[in-house]
């Protein structure tokens, strides 16, 4: 039986943080994973035809640059063939009837874009962003944080004690916020990005989060990594074996053991055990942690019901275009632009997001469509490109077709319900890029059935490793009864989507792990 000082179940990127700030600092790591290579939900493969790379699952990372993952392992990245490339336009927004509007980094040239839409937006605009600046740093230091660490008390006292202006925002919704713009393009462009970090337009503490993706988008673009997003998880397993860390894939965890009421070794599927001097780490939900990797016996009750009702949001179902020819875009701005979404306004996806919950296929969804290869052409052969349509407003496992055009049957994503999906989404792209349909040379579909059978943390298809509302966010984030990255059992820590400050490829979830770490001895 071989000991580490720390084990780490799952290779998420996450995970992969936490072990290279570890192994950097002369820890002894191993990191245990289930599937074929490691990197989770960030993965990049030819699924389509041969010479088109696809990333399988997250695509940009914008989060992960501005924060201080990068800032410190940057050069070690690098170093090992991590290479971003950018856009000045990280966004923007289409509808059907030709109307465009795009989100710039450059302030000036955002707040012209925001009177073009509407005279008078571009103040608004303005001022919205001038209204959080005080907040923004602080606010941004949170997501580096354990929320119950003493130094995020204060940072929280600062933030919203006394009924500051962002109290309000906490509580509020994207619709309210973005209801001071007068352009339905603006407010449209700007509020389905909460999508993207799992709440809806119209949810409360929306609102703060539609300023915070705005921030972040001006701040950092919308980079991806050369090559596909896989680069980032390759590079980050590089500082892990540089370091003398350890990796073993395919190697799935079957049980966390306990002695004395310390997590102290964890055992595989095929019968191996290691044993942990320091902590095991567990990336996995707390659903999988404490009624499945535990024993019975090593979880306090109240700890196994609430994880019992851990809940689980929306799905989501991608699909991959191999083109013949770049997108064609009507506005030519788009040529360059990062992640535009595909819309018919924030009713429209108010709508969707009803329709979806209620089970149904929605009628109108709002959704991105992106072209990497714009950005990096060696993701396809010369002259090629590849196409992404992400689709945020869909049912895990839908009993119904809010059109009524498409039989559901079970429920289950087979062959012929995704491919009617796949051709709905396709009519709806070619609208907004005419002549888009025949360039198509192939495509491929994640579906909520896959993501559950490729990782249990997205639990029946949930591409965010558990809802974000309110009720299973910041210090009800994985549970109750478990507020921090440190488990109620002594030596076992959690990380990853499940754990503040949520998905997204930030790496934050994993600095935190790492920085109480490396301050425990």
């Amino acid at each position: 039986m071989e000991t580490f000082d720390v084990v780490i179940v799952g290779s998420g990127h996450n995970a992969l943080v936490t072990a290279a700030y570890l192994t950097r600092a002369g820890r002894s790591v191993l990191v245990l994973e289930r599937n074929d290579r490691p990197g989770g939900l960030v993965r990049t493969e030819e699924l389509t035809v041969p010479g088109f790379h696809h990333d399988v699952y997250s695509s940009a990372h914008p989060l992960l640059l501005a924060g201080p993952v990068y800032a410190d392992l940057g050069p070690q990245l690098e170093a090992r063939g991590l290479t971003y490339v950018n856009t000045d336009l990280p966004s923007g927004v289409s509808f059907p009837d030709g109307r465009t509007a795009v989100v710039h980094r450059d302030m000036d040239a955002m707040v012209n874009e925001a009177d073009r839409l509407a005279p008078g937006d571009g103040t608004v605009f303005a001022d919205m962003l001038t209204s959080f600046a005080p907040y923004a740093g602080d606010l941004f230091g949170l997501f580096q944080q354990d929320l119950t660490a003493p130094g995020a008390a204060d940072t929280v006292r600062r933030l919203f004690g006394g009924m500051t202006p962002l109290t309000g925002l906490l509580f509020d919704s994207a619709r309210t916020v973005v209801g001071r713009f007068r352009s339905p393009e603006l407010r449209a462009m700007l509020a389905h990005w909460v999508m993207h970090m799992g709440r809806t337009p119209d949810a409360a503490d929306s609102g703060l989060w539609v300023i915070l993706m705005t921030q972040a988008m001006m701040m950092a673009g919308m980079p991806i990594p050369v090559g596909g997003s896989q680069a980032l998880t390759d590079a980050l397993a590089r500082i892990v074996t540089d370091g003398g860390g350890r990796i073993e894939t395919g190697a799935e965890v079957t049980r966390i053991h306990v002695t004395g009421g310390r997590a102290t070794a964890v055992e595989t599927a095929a019968g191996e055990r290691y044993t942990a001097r320091q902590a095991v780490v567990a990336g996995t939900g707390p659903d999988q942690l404490y009624l499945h990797l535990l024993d019975p016996a090593d979880v306090p009750a109240s700890l196994r019901t609430q994880a019992t009702g851990y809940r689980y949001g929306r799905g989501c179902v991608q699909i991959q275009f191999a083109l013949s020819t770049p997108p064609a875009w009507p506005d030519s701005r788009f040529a360059t632009i990062g992640q535009p979404h595909l819309t018919n306004g924030l009713d429209a996806t108010t709508v969707a997001v009803a329709q979806a919950t209620a089970g149904l296929l929605p009628a109108d969804p709002t959704f991105t469509v992106d072209c990497p290869t714009a950005l990096d052409p060696s993701r396809a052969p010369q002259g090629r490109a590849i196409l992404r349509a992400q689709l945020l407003e869909m049912p895990i496992r839908p009993t119904g077709d809010a059109l009524g055009t498409i039989d559901v049957g079970d429920g289950t994503w087979s062959k012929d319900l995704t491919e009617r999906v796949v051709e709905r989404t396709l009519d709806t792209i070619d609208k907004h890029i005419p002549g888009v349909r025949g360039t198509v040379l192939a495509h491929a579909t994640v579906t909520p059935d896959d993501l559950a059978g490729f990782n249990p943390n997205c639990g029946p298809g949930d591409p965010y490793g558990g809802a974000n509302d309110l009720a299973q966010s910041y210090l009800l984030r994985p549970l109750p009864g478990h507020a921090s990255h440190r488990s109620p059992i002594d030596g076992l820590f959690m990380v990853g989507a499940a754990t503040w400050p949520g998905h997204g490829i930030s790496g934050a979830s994993g600095y935190i792990v790492a920085q109480q770490l490396l301050a425990d001895r």
